[in-house]
């Protein structure tokens, strides 16, 4: 078992048959008009369900969606959720919609086989984000066992993933986090050599921690995004309108010292997609060199950048990817970063994907398939990365005391 998961069970560890498991699930799915338009986090909370279902247990799921103000912001029910559950499962999913009452004891006391519950949009109730003890109590009251299987959420103190666990004795996690934590640690610990960490998206203060973290791990960073430009400013080049974090050169100025000093790679973009304006698609071009007009910004990296990028991944053993390389939701900017992903899809070595942005181009890419493991995590895997502690799981290890 993965060291982060230290003095914590998993579901197999659990007595669960007869049982009424509460199972925090991250059914946070993107809807448009009430339609999922991914699944991949619903269909990566299948096994732990099934694997319960097969026990016996009498099921209560609860997710969060979104950020709803109030209970009146209807477009972030589960609706839609619960009907995508039923039919994968083939099993019957009752919504129900008040979260805080007890009144399901009696509905769990008749619950059929092949009937599960889903609690309504934990976040329609403010008690949720405030780690109300009272709505974990209530939760509490009906439950005997807790599962935990929402590693993206496992990064905040709220009711579901932290006042209620605190409340169980029988508690665990899920096939999901055991999953998450097992892949993030053998980017951290023993990792095969060479060992590439590709870090892109806007800033580069958003990834001080982890770069931190994977300075003495890693052989080499491969820079792209808005970030790299701050880099490429550091270092005396021209980056036109390009967006760059001017508290952050001399950060820049250190890192690019520290990695050299450490006899590590760090590529950098040497020519970029250039346009007048991010709306503005026809004036777009590729650059000459490393340097960009000073009347223009970058928006993605050029094709000798995609060249080099992709040679050097094609080698590595291990490959671990966070952020796009430039505006990808853009067609005519997402390139480099398709170009990213077809690389690791060729590269026959352990490649992880982490991060909501680096997932979505992964997936839009084509080569999702072809990753040896796409995080549900978002913010979660790279403060998992990074070294802090998730409360969702620092409340289920075995010296935790209520």
């Amino acid at each position: 078992m993965a060291s982060g998961l230290k003095g914590i069970k998993t579901v197999r560890d659990l007595e669960v048959a007869g049982k009424v498991v509460f199972l925090r699930l991250d059914l946070n799915v993107p809807l448009e008009e009430g339609r999922i338009t991914d699944e991949t986090r619903l269909t990566a909370s299948l096994p732990t369900i099934r694997y319960l279902m097969e026990k016996g247990a009498k099921i209560v799921m609860c997710s969060h969606l979104g950020r709803p103000k109030s209970e009146a912001d209807r477009q972030f029910s589960l609706e839609p959720v619960a009907k995508r559950l039923s039919e994968h499962l083939q099993a019957e999913v009752i919504l129900w919609e008040d979260i805080a009452s007890d009144g399901i004891r009696a509905l769990l006391q008749n619950l059929k086989k092949n009937q599960l519950l889903l609690l309504e949009n934990v976040r329609f109730h403010p008690g949720e984000t405030k780690d109300s003890e009272e709505l974990a109590a209530v939760w509490a009251g009906y439950s005997d066992v807790y599962v935990n299987d929402a590693f993206g959420a496992s990064h905040r103190a709220h009711a579901s993933i932290h006042a209620l666990p605190k409340l169980m004795k029988e508690k665990g996690i899920g096939f999901l986090i055991e999953k998450e934590i097992s892949m993030l640690d053998s980017l951290l610990e023993n990792p095969k050599r060479p060992y590439l960490a590709v870090l892109g998206g806007a800033k580069v203060s958003d990834k001080i921690a982890v770069i931190e973290k994977l300075l003495d791990i890693v052989d080499g960073f491969v820079i792209g995004g808005a970030m790299a430009y701050t880099f490429l400013k550091a270092k005396g080049h021209a980056v036109g309108k390009s967006l760059v974090e001017a508290d952050k050169l001399s950060y820049a100025r250190q890192m690019v010292e520290r990695i050299e000093a450490r006899d590590k790679t760090l590529l950098l973009p040497v020519d970029h997609i250039a346009t007048l304006s991010i709306s503005d698609t026809k004036s777009a071009h590729a650059t000459a060199d490393v340097n960009i007009p000073e009347n223009e910004l970058g928006v993605d990296i050029g094709p000798k950048t995609i060249q080099a990028y992709s040679a050097a991944l094609r080698e590595a053993a291990t490959v671990f990817w966070n952020g796009p390389m430039g505006v990808f939701e853009t067609p005519e900017f997402s390139k480099g970063t398709f170009a990213i992903a077809k690389a690791l899809a060729e590269n026959k070595g352990e490649k992880i994907v982490g991060g909501g942005d680096s997932a979505a181009a992964a997936e839009a890419s084509g080569y999702a398939d072809k990753m040896t493991h796409i995080s549900t995590g978002g913010g979660a895997s790279l403060e998992y990365l990074q070294g802090d502690r998730l409360p969702g799981l620092e409340v289920l290890r075995a010296r935790h005391r209520s």
